[in-house]
């Protein structure tokens, strides 16, 4: 009997022609690098110029003369930051506002997310509705200053922390994700003798590393980054976050620059400049350095939990 040969234009049926093998999705995937990498330089460029200002004489930022490099290269404000003592304890309070009110957010936010996920909960729309509504409708600046005075917060550590405990886009996207999770793995948990806490625990928390991770991110980023609240809540210097105090820095050394203009104006303005690079720099490093670590989560984080399967 003859054996049958295969020519070598048909492809075997393990490997069928897919969609990476077309000329289009190669242009496409060119395209699409070129483009992104434009758009990465284009969002890297105020970046870069900042910090290239930090390090800059002020004479060479009054001329126009930094872009990319530094010029003039000067570590006098830096000096006079690591020198001030106010500084250090205002990094000191933000690294306690930003952890302790993570922590706060996610154990807040991850309980009441399970809970709402569960469709068998009676009262499950209610309580996702006024959620919701807080989402949309607040009461306003003057009774949250109130409310937060009356509560005996203000000039306390909860002032800051405490009113942006629970973000309602955040619960919406862990409570997605943790109604995407298999329930055969709670059902077998049940059979096994655990109860909602052993489950919730031992069995939702460990699945959910990439949207805990995600929310981490979007927590410690909004308590770093938030100044209002301090500057509404809190009078006492000792207790500003770093974010503040560059606030207070940059609104003076703006304002000497307008009081001064008509003499030594543009000199002032360009003193002004290097303040404001230096403090923006100094600001950013820690989220800078900590969001290598969590990045690998973050789309995965997001996409489970906004994407129903």
């Amino acid at each position: 009997m003859q054996r049958a040969t295969s020519s070598p234009s048909v492809r075997s049926a393990g490997t069928p022609v897919g969609a990476r093998d077309t000329r289009g999705y190669r242009a496409f995937t060119v395209f699409n690098t070129v483009a992104l990498v434009v758009v990465s330089l284009f969002m890297l460029y105020p970046f870069v110029t900042v910090f290239a200002q930090s390090f800059s004489s002020p004479g060479a930022i009054k001329a126009g003369m930094v872009s990319f490099w530094p010029v003039g290269f000067n570590l006098d404000t830096y000096r006079a930051m690591a020198q001030d003592g106010l500084f250090w304890s205002s990094y000191r309070n933000t690294l306690v506002y930003t952890l302790v009110g993570t922590t706060i957010a996610m154990v807040l936010t991850t309980t009441f997310a399970f809970v709402i996920s569960k469709r068998h909960l009676r009262g499950r729309g209610v309580l996702i509705g006024v959620a919701v509504f807080t989402m949309f409708f607040n009461g306003g600046l003057v009774p949250n200053y109130v409310l937060i005075s009356s509560l005996g917060l203000k000039n306390t550590m909860w002032a800051v922390v405490l009113p942006g405990a629970v973000s309602v886009f955040n619960l919406l996207v862990m409570k997605s994700f943790f109604e995407n999770l298999p329930q055969e793995l709670e059902e077998a948990a049940q059979i096994d003798g655990l109860g909602w806490f052993g489950i919730f625990g031992r069995i939702v928390l460990p699945l959910s590393k990439a949207v805990l991770a995600t929310m981490v991110l979007f927590y410690s980023v909004a308590y770093w980054n938030d100044w209002f609240s301090a500057f509404l809540y809190l009078d006492k210097n000792e207790l500003f976050p770093v974010t503040l105090f560059m606030r207070n820095l940059i609104a003076g050394a703006s304002s000497s620059a307008s009081e001064g203009a008509a003499a030594v104006g543009a000199t002032t303005q360009a003193v002004s400049a290097n303040i404001q690079a230096v403090t923006m720099i100094l600001t950013i490093i820690p989220i800078v350095c900590v969001y290598p670590f969590v990045q690998r989560f973050f789309v995965s984080g997001v996409m489970l939990g906004s994407v129903k399967g």
